[in-house]
């Protein structure tokens, strides 16, 4: 078992951290290969979603737990509070330093895994999680961050994924360099920001018996409900999303090619100015005089700024994960209406 250091710290969000010392991993390898999640901390996700969580609104929280080999283990969480501007007073960072203090005293599990964020129609690929994400992920080595679809989950089956920055992407982040150069050296593309891990989620005896016990109890027809085909409200979001996304994509890209023409023009005022300071000292050599005095053809051209380019791969990331959720709601409508057919055709 791997042992860890408890100390305050500031991650993404306001979130403290606590230090870490897990298993080392090998060069461009994972430090975790697989997240063990106890049902009662996936309960408590759902529930602070239901409580607090309200349309698009996002709520978020910490995971605590420990790790073993190349498993994390979260076996409990607690939420983070929503507050307002008003609330001045608040400090996001001793809340939580004073949360794991009092698990600590319990006997709980108080080490700081990482943390887990719900998401609406999937729109989680943002520069705030990126941001937040490394804070957790230099501090603490082995955290992940949970994403939970409530949307998905509403429609029958759970939607809880774990994400790490990659190893390429942590490397950029440090540098603080997102320029086009920095990410075409470092071959950064949407496809490998983020890696998702394999969840798998535990649950003792007792809580197997009461679903056991639960799923008896429930009514035929609820479980019915689930092959209903409606799902065209849920279909047209996402279109809507990224629809809007592609007009992002779309402003970035003519944002890009503005930078190439101002490139362009630049060069062309450049080489003008060199020809006619070439004439004239020809001109100046031919009448004996000196020519002219060397200058810094950088500082009278100052090359103009290229956009950031970390926005332009969030947004192609998002827009992949749109598809997705488009793809599985197809699918899922599919596979509703073949069992529906064959529920009718079993009934008749």
């Amino acid at each position: 078992m791997a042992s860890r250091k408890e100390g305050p710290g500031a991650a993404g969000g306001g979130f403290g951290t606590s230090k870490g010392k897990g298993k080392a991993a090998a060069a461009g390898d994972s430090a975790v290969k697989q997240v063990q999640i106890d049902g009662l901390v996936v309960l408590k996700i759902i529930k602070h979603y239901q409580e607090e969580g309200q349309g698009n609104e996002v709520v978020q929280g910490v995971l605590l737990g420990l790790v073993v080999d190349d498993r994390l283990e979260i076996t409990n969480c607690f939420p983070f509070p929503q507050h307002t501007e008003d609330d001045a007073d608040f400090d996001e960072v001793q809340y939580q330093m004073e949360m794991m203090r009092s698990l600590r005293h319990v006997n709980i599990d108080h080490l700081h895994v990482g943390w887990y964020q719900s998401t609406y129609y999937g729109s989680f690929v943002t520069r705030a999680l990126l941001d937040s994400q490394f804070s957790y992920q230099h501090a603490i080595e082995e955290s992940v961050v949970l994403i939970y679809d409530p949307i998905k989950t509403a429609q029958g089956s759970l939607s809880l994924k774990a994400y790490r920055l990659t190893p390429k992407l942590m490397e950029v982040c440090k540098e603080k360099d997102f320029s086009p150069e920095a990410l075409k050296k470092a071959n950064i593309a949407y496809e490998n920001m983020f890696e998702e891990v394999p969840i798998v989620i535990k649950n003792s005896y007792l809580i197997n018996v009461m679903l056991w016990e639960l799923e008896k109890k429930s009514a035929v027809a609820d479980r019915h409900e689930l092959l209903s085909l409606a799902s065209s409200n849920h279909l047209g979001k996402s279109l809507q999303l990224l629809m809007d996304r592609v007009d992002e994509m779309s402003q970035d890209i003519v944002k890009y090619n503005t930078y190439l023409r101002n490139v362009s023009k630049q060069q062309q005022q450049k080489h003008q100015y060199q020809q006619r300071r070439q004439q004239e000292n020809i001109q100046r050599q031919s009448r004996g005089e000196p020519p002219l005095p060397e200058e810094d053809i950088n500082k009278l051209f100052k090359p103009p700024q290229p956009p950031p380019r970390m926005e332009s791969l969030l947004i192609a990331g998002q827009i992949n994960t749109y598809c997705q959720n488009i793809k599985e709601f197809n699918a899922q409508n599919l596979g509703k209406l073949f069992m529906a057919q064959a529920l009718q055709d079993y009934n008749n």
